[in-house]
């Protein structure tokens, strides 16, 4: 039950960002609005994170389920792979290292924020 209300709350807060997104015409997609909007409502307490974590949980572990039809899809490309795919896969590979390093510096930061504020500090 914890991971369809998890699920529920994510896709709202999807589908909030992208009213919100369409309304104010702004040029964030509407799933980081939502995303942004989740965080909010996580740090003011209003969402609880055991709402939302087994949830999440879920979905990242079918992660890979979800980029089978971008695979499937570059399939379409195969003139353009030809000529750009290595440059197509130079651009993949240094982009997902520079998010790989984002992500950890965030989650090493709020770690040790949150350790800090365990021990009183």
């Amino acid at each position: 039950m914890r991971n369809i209300l998890g699920i529920g709350i994510l896709v709202l807060m999807s589908l909030i960002g992208d009213a919100i997104a369409i309304v104010t015409h702004i040029k964030i997609p509407g799933s980081i609005i939502g995303l942004v909007l989740l965080l909010l409502l996580l740090q003011f307490r209003v969402v609880r994170l055991e709402w939302v974590q087994s949830g999440a949980n879920v979905l990242l572990s079918q992660m890979l389920l979800f980029f089978v039809p971008s695979a499937v899809g570059v399939i379409q490309y195969l003139p353009l792979m030809q000529t750009e795919g290595l440059r197509l896969v130079l651009v993949i590979a240094l982009s997902t290292i520079a998010v790989m390093i984002v992500s950890g510096g965030f989650t090493e930061l709020f770690s040790t924020m949150k350790a800090r504020r365990r021990h009183g500090h």
